[in-house]
């Protein structure tokens, strides 16, 4: 008899603790047969692998997808709620349904699928690996597109994270569209 192939898909979020910019999930399905080999907690590798691997998932997995809650909404809902909608959107955008999905972290933010939060998953499992790389080398890049928009806080080098020099820009700047309102209100980093 064979083997049925039971779609597993790994969630993943990048960008949580940023100043500027969305929180981006990514959601992937490897399938039978992907090569996983360098798979790893998107923190743990290079640029330049994270690039290589980014392209290696979205030409071969069975399916994985993109989904992203922007600063705006953050600032709406708050940052646990919009990362859930961020891999809740991720989750509906991949072209083959799973059956179960793998979340890093502790929240199970999905409705009508199973689902299993796994801590540090992202150092666990090869699927939530995979999902960090492709939310890290996306949210990246559209951080450094928006670097020319928003020049002056060094988004290219600190990826709208809260490097001093972005917060320094900030106090004498102040905050563009595409900063978390809520995040420098709640923190005074402006004043």
């Amino acid at each position: 008899m064979a083997r049925a192939e039971v779609p597993v898909a790994g969630a993943d979020e990048v960008g949580r603790g940023a100043l500027f910019g969305p929180v981006v999930a990514g959601a992937v399905i490897l399938g039978e047969g992907f090569d996983w080999t360098g798979l790893n907690d998107s923190k743990q590798l290079s640029a330049k692998k994270r690039s290589e691997l980014a392209e290696r998932i979205e030409s071969h997995a069975a399916a994985w997808s993109i989904g992203m809650a922007s600063a705006e909404e953050i600032d709406r809902l708050n940052i646990r709620m919009a990362t859930h909608l961020a891999i809740r959107r991720a989750v509906e955008g991949l072209g083959v349904a799973p059956r179960l999905v793998l979340i890093d972290g502790i929240d199970e933010p999905l409705a009508g699928i199973a689902q299993k939060a796994i801590v540090k998953g992202d150092a666990l499992s090869v699927s939530i690996a995979a999902a960090s790389i492709i939310a890290k080398v996306r949210r990246d890049s559209m951080i450094e597109e928006l670097d020319a928009v928003c020049p002056g806080f060094g988004l290219r080098e600190n990826k709208g994270y809260g490097s001093a020099a972005h917060l320094k820009a900030l106090r004498s700047l102040g905050p563009s569209p595409f900063h978390r309102k809520s995040f420098i209100e709640r923190t005074g980093w402006l004043f």
